[in-house]
């Protein structure tokens, strides 16, 4: 199994960082964000320069003017923070595909297997450290094999720090009891007894530790420790089949597009191949340096794990990709698989059927060049009324329940709605000689008919059809009916279908 391994990111001033990079001209003024608090204005968030001065959190605006006559005073927006970090959380999935929440001012990361990708731990931190400053954001970020410890290191221990698997009882026996995540209560309690550091009460029985701190100290000091299990709840599902791939460089090219989309292919398909499966649907993220996300999505008529033939769907769109400064990661998820058996070619039969893997390629490649573009195929239904003899199948593997009727011929193209046309039949029972469709007369040569079909009478109630097979002196061929029996009048004929 692989062993865990988290990575704890602090935002010391997380609202006004933010602040400082949507207004710059912030940057060199000592402001604050205030919030009303029973009619009274409170400094909630102040940056580093205010904070410099004496100003902190919670201090009345007031006060906070009397430090600095010059303060600039920004309204807090509701919910403010937690915006925040859900696009820094978003932004982070580019290292880990687990990213959660730290609320108020962190994130977390499930780290285990990724580092590596960027020449391991120490160069992974660097990295990530050193994108967020330059985006302007003061952070503090530490690694661990638990959540607690990295969040301590974070917090209290310096500003970059790797703690060493099974090392951090040792790191974290010096650390203030704050860095245990702990009620204010129990810091009171721990604080009022002398007990300063982690150490100073880590190896008390555990029996007077519940007695006077209560479980939820016991809990947070094991799962510091690693002795409790802990997880995070992932902002994005993490799906079972994904693919990725940081570049070194930033890619600014659709040959480099190619290229890593052809190496996510190549092993995502791998994957499916060795499981027995195919995708359905799939999307490709490429992630920007200035954290926006270029995606493009595919979708198959029949489950594939071919290589060759999703590479050339996705090519299609490469075009669609903006990667303005560059891309700096990939990423392929499959939304949606299914088995896929694979499909024995018979040297000796060249027929080509729904079970043709070069038919479903075709399908596939012509929806990907035109998203508008509708292509349904049609099982029979056990119906006689023709409006409901098919149906659109599912997929392209559908068996159908019934046989097609062949006992009487059926039109190639069916209207959806039958459409009126007039008339003119010697006798009931008789075909017409000659009828007006869109203003067109046509003078009938042959006819076959009538075939009489009527309602299921469990489903609704009408008329009856008596239809008749038709071709006029041109060589058309029509599907008419009757509506019903004959009665006199010229409006009970309708133009239903059209032979080929």
């Amino acid at each position: 199994m692989m062993k865990k391994r988290y990575a704890s990111l602090w935002f010391r001033h997380l609202k006004t960082d933010w602040m400082t990079v949507c207004k710059p001209h912030l940057q060199e003024v000592p402001f604050v964000l205030a919030l009303a608090v029973h009619g009274k204005l409170i400094v909630n968030a102040s940056n580093l320069l205010a904070e410099q001065a004496g100003v902190h959190v919670g201090m009345a605006i007031a006060d906070a003017r009397a430090f600095i006559p010059s303060l600039h005073i920004i309204h807090e927006q509701a919910g403010l923070a937690e915006k925040i970090l859900h696009f820094i959380a978003h932004w982070c999935i580019r290292y880990t595909p687990q990213v959660s929440l730290d609320k108020p001012d962190g994130i977390i990361l499930d780290i285990s297997g990724c580092a590596h990708l960027w020449g391991g731990e120490a160069a992974y931190l660097e990295y990530i450290v050193a994108a967020f400053k330059r985006h302007g954001y003061d952070v503090c970020m530490s690694i661990a094999d638990t959540i607690g410890a990295a969040w301590a290191m974070a917090r209290f221990g310096s500003e970059k720090t790797i703690i060493s698997e099974q090392a951090q009882s040792e790191e974290l026996l010096s650390l203030s009891p704050a860095a245990l995540r702990l009620e204010q209560f129990q810091l009171n309690r721990l604080q009022s007894l002398g007990l300063k550091t982690i150490g100073s009460f880590a190896h008390m029985p555990r029996s007077v530790l519940r007695r006077r701190f209560g479980d939820s100290l016991l809990l947070r000091l094991d799962q510091a420790m690693g002795f409790e299990d802990e997880f995070i709840t992932s902002i994005k599902p993490v799906l079972p089949y994904e693919e990725r791939l940081p570049c070194l460089e930033p890619i600014s090219t659709a040959n480099g597009i190619e290229l890593a989309l052809k190496e996510l292919l190549i092993k995502l398909c791998r994957r499916l191949s060795g499981e027995g499966k195919g995708l359905r649907e799939a999307e490709l993220c490429c992630h920007r340096v200035d954290g926006k996300i270029e995606r493009i999505t595919i979708e198959t008529n029949r489950a594939t794990a071919q290589v060759n033939h999703l590479f050339q769907l996705f090519a299609i769109k490469i075009p669609q990709v903006e990667p303005a400064l560059g891309i700096e990661l990939f990423s392929l998820a499959v939304s949606s698989v299914e088995d896929a058996d694979a499909v024995q070619e018979n040297l000796w039969d060249n027929r080509i059927g729904l079970k043709n893997p070069a038919v479903t390629e075709l399908l596939d490649r012509l929806k990907s060049r035109d998203s508008s573009c509708e292509i349904l195929r049609y099982v029979p239904a056990a119906h006689y009324w023709p409006e409901r003899s098919m149906k659109i199948a599912a997929t392209m593997d559908e068996v159908a329940a019934v046989d097609w009727q062949t006992a009487r011929p059926r039109p190639t193209r069916l209207l959806k709605v039958p459409e009126r046309i007039v008339v003119t039949a010697p006798i009931p029972d008789y075909p017409p000689i000659l009828f007006i469709y869109k203003r067109t007369t046509h003078h009938v040569k042959k006819a076959d008919g009538p075939e009489r079909i009527e309602r299921e009478w469990w489903m609704d109630q009408g008329e009856h059809r008596d239809y008749y097979a038709v071709e006029d002196q041109e060589g058309r061929r029509f599907w008419l009916f009757r509506a019903g029996h004959y009665d006199g009048q010229t409006d009970q004929w309708f133009i239903h279908g059209f032979f080929a």
